[in-house]
């Protein structure tokens, strides 16, 4: 009784424990897993309570991708939202939607080349693609590297590498637009301070590879926003294109995520991150979940992309509750033996009984 008492609490743990490790290298099944656990959802008021809440939150801080997310994941996970929350996030997605909002914010990505969104991701792209966002960037960062000030080589490597993927976008009919993407927003969001350290450190690695320093310093030295085409050139003598495979691997998962859950999920992605495997699993995760993505990221963190408890401590509980299982098996067993011996000795005393008295009868 003992052994089955502590088998049936410890079978909810180490249920959910054994689930999580089979799914630790699919992140579409860990974090459906772990979403229903966040979410409770076996509780429709409390699943609908936390995703209202961050609905609110999301449209309090002006994200209406993100409000618009968690609205998606309430629909897809049947959990009931207030009629009228709903209707706040409609009514901000098409204000959100509108041509002067839409314009403005494309206007900004361009000029400033720093995206947010889709529109504004849109006007960074634009400028890309005529180098001229990359150009700026590379004789911005170029020029301090010359002068001996601190030189963001990060962007540097990144903006370096985008001239060349520029050109082979031209000459692949956009075959590799969304490497193009990528490269843009992993470069937006080391501007905006929203690159995880872990990601950056790798980045930054990365990126010192790509460049050949005195061919670059000589190509700023020359160079001008004015003639970018002999800028181009001469960046792309500096540029080291074999050692650029890491980098691209990188920017193309970017782009895969910023496909599919938008901008700003990317840009989330890339702030949880601490290497490229965690962008090439949320680039999974995204294409399985599309919208959902930001809201599930915001619910569970790297929880959505990775273990994030010890996994010796959840197989602690599934050998608590085996070991538990098999004392319960093996008492049954004990207690079966036990119950027969006893059974065959009675009968054998029986038997013995039987057989003296009918001695003791002849006897007589």
């Amino acid at each position: 009784m003992a052994f089955a008492i502590a088998f049936a609490a410890l079978w909810p743990r180490a249920h959910q424990a054994g689930q999580v490790l089979l799914a630790q290298d699919d992140p579409v099944r860990l974090s459906d897993i772990q979403l229903d656990s966040a979410l409770a959802t076996a509780d429709p008021d409390h699943a609908g309570a936390a995703i209202e809440q961050g609905i609110v939150q999301a449209l309090a801080s002006k994200d209406v991708d993100l409000a618009k997310s968690f609205s998606d994941l309430a629909g897809e996970k049947k959990i009931p939202i207030s009629p009228a929350i709903r209707a706040q996030v409609d009514a901000a997605v098409a204000e959100h939607g509108t041509t002067a909002s839409v314009a403005g914010r494309f206007a900004h990505g361009l000029v400033t080349g720093e995206a947010d969104d889709a529109a504004s991701l849109t006007g960074t792209l634009a400028g890309d693609l005529f180098v001229f966002g990359d150009v700026r960037d590379v004789l911005r960062e170029g020029k301090r590297l010359v002068m001996g000030e601190d030189a963001d080589r990060l962007v540097l490597g990144l903006a370096s590498v985008g001239i060349a993927v520029t050109a082979a976008t031209y000459l692949s009919a956009a075959g590799v637009a969304p490497v193009r993407a990528g490269l843009t927003m992993v470069k937006d969001a080391r501007k905006v301070g929203r690159l995880g350290a872990g990601l950056t450190e790798w980045a930054g690695r990365s990126a010192r590879g790509v460049i050949d320093t005195p061919a670059l310093e000589q190509a700023v030295q020359t160079a001008s926003i004015t003639r970018p085409a002999k800028t181009v050139e001469a960046v792309k003598a500096a540029f080291k294109v074999e050692k650029a495979g890491g980098l691209v691997r990188l920017a193309k998962d970017v782009g895969r995520v910023g496909e599919k859950a938008g901008t700003q999920g990317a840009l989330d992605v890339l702030r949880i991150s601490d290497g490229p495997q965690d962008v090439a699993r949320a680039a999974r995760l995204a294409e399985s979940k599309g919208g959902q993505t930001r809201a599930i990221i915001k619910i569970l963190g790297r929880g959505a992309l990775l273990l994030t408890a010890g996994a010796f401590n959840l197989a602690w509980w599934v050998f608590a509750a085996l070991f538990a299982l098999a004392g319960f098996i093996v008492s049954i067993k004990a207690t079966t033996e036990r119950l027969t011996l006893a059974a065959l000795q009675r009968a054998k005393l029986k038997r013995v009984r039987r057989e003296l008295a009918l001695a003791q009868s002849n006897s007589a």
